[in-house]
């Protein structure tokens, strides 16, 4: 049995709750370019929940050692 993969979409208020950002983002995100959407009528938007993950972009932490652990240098 051929089953095609159906693609998954998600409305802009459900986009911005899951990822805890505003509708107002996602949609200044859509403008300029950065996420796609998907018009499915002449008021309705819906994006791709892969498209907006991959828009959160992880950034580098900081390496486990002592001053992020809290110590401090002596003053002197």
């Amino acid at each position: 049995m051929n089953q095609k993969h159906r693609r998954e979409f998600e409305s802009l208020a459900e986009a911005a709750e899951r990822t805890g950002l505003s509708t107002k983002t996602i949609r200044r995100r859509i403008a300029s370019g950065v996420l796609a959407a998907y018009r499915s009528g002449p008021r309705v938007l819906r994006v791709d929940p892969n498209d907006v993950d991959q828009m959160m972009v992880r950034l580098p932490t900081m390496s486990a050692g002592p001053e992020s652990m809290g110590a401090r240098r002596p003053s002197r």
